[in-house]
């Protein structure tokens, strides 16, 4: 039997399990969580999924050119700290890095902070250059944060935070939940979240639903606080609330690049998320003292940010098989329909301008 289902099995007994613990144990469980395992689950052939950085370094290089902008909002300080939550592999801090030169470069300092053993381990590999000259570095996410400027920067970080589904019927609230039969809709209070889904609705029509994140005011505190000043970054899968609660948002199975909505399946197996709540997140944020905080679709954030003519024209010069990986990278970030479609960015920024 798999090992989480036996764990769960006692519970199981004793009655239903709300679908956010599920999630959090087949993600996050020490032995057999699936961001525990020893090997990743990242890339193409025989994976589970491929994000942006697969595809190539596109989004690093307009990350690039965001941090630069908010180091020159700074007052150009001597030390720039990019500090990259759930950081994966390592491959955006690497394609960040590379993209960077001047006087930016020498301030910049990257930080991955990830425990997932399989993305520590790759993260090594990608970072290597740069940690032999001390323009990287490790940190555990047991390890409290010291205060720094810069930029707080991730990509997929809380569309895989636990999450737990609800649903309005019409009269009354109801949550996802996992009895012994296997997924069932039982009826509760949702407390703080039913607060919320209200407010961003004219009013609730039966199947309206959205997902509810207990774990996100946490993480955003812990690291928008170490951030004294300068910008907040998010790439991610998400909506604004009142769309999510439109179109009932619930949580998704990635496994060998299907997606379907099996999450009680293959625990430790697959990887489970769910779409984030950009507007509680911008609120969060504002709670914690960012300001000028705003969401759009990734395809529309390259477009705005990254000088495309200039990119094409450096691109001829290129070996053609290079110069086609470089334009496949830009339409699947800009075309609508592709990647740059399906997750927005947010951005914030927290203090006084140098």
């Amino acid at each position: 039997m798999n090992p989480l289902n036996e764990l769960l099995q006692p519970r199981l007994n004793e009655g239903a399990v709300p679908a956010a613990e599920v999630m959090a144990l087949g993600l996050y469980h020490p032995q057999h969580g699936y961001y525990r395992r020893k090997e990743g689950p990242w890339g193409f052939a025989g994976k589970d999924y491929y994000t942006a950085l697969d595809l190539g370094p596109l989004l690093g290089q307009t990350l690039a050119l965001r941090l630069e902008a908010a180091w020159e909002r700074l007052g150009r300080p001597a030390r720039f700290t990019a500090l990259e939550p759930g950081a994966g592999r390592g491959w955006l801090g690497r394609d960040l890095l590379n993209a960077v030169s001047g006087p930016f470069a020498e301030a910049l300092i990257y930080v991955h902070r990830d425990d997932n053993p399989a993305a520590r381990h790759a993260a090594e590999a990608a970072l290597a250059p740069f940690l032999q000259a001390n323009r990287a570095r490790f940190a555990s996410e047991t390890d409290p944060l010291e205060p720094f400027t810069g930029c707080v920067f991730s990509n997929e970080l809380f569309d895989a935070l636990p999450a737990q589904p609800w649903r309005w019927n019409g009269e009354q609230w109801a949550r996802e939940v996992l009895a012994a039969s296997g997924p069932e809709w039982q009826a509760a209070d949702p407390g703080e979240a039913g607060v919320w889904f209200a407010a961003q609705t004219d009013g609730l029509e039966p199947g309206d639903g959205s997902i509810w994140c207990e774990a996100l005011p946490g993480l955003v505190r812990e690291l928008s606080r170490a951030l004294e000043a300068g910008l907040f970054l998010a790439v991610d899968y998400g909506e604004s609330a009142d769309r999510l609660l439109a179109k009932g948002a619930d949580l998704r199975r990635f496994k060998a690049h299907g997606v379907d909505g099996l999450w009680h399946e293959d625990l430790g197996e697959a990887d489970l998320t769910s779409d984030v709540d950009f507007t509680r997140l911008a609120h969060v944020l504002e709670g914690e003292g960012l300001t000028s905080l705003s969401h759009m679709e990734l395809s529309r954030w390259i477009r705005t940010h990254a000088p495309l003519d200039a990119w094409g024209a450096q691109w001829m010069g290129l070996p053609a098989p290079d110069r086609m990986k470089r334009t496949e990278n830009l339409l699947q970030l800009t075309l609508p329909g592709m990647m740059g479609s399906r997750f927005r960015v947010l951005e914030g920024w927290k203090g006084n301008e140098g």
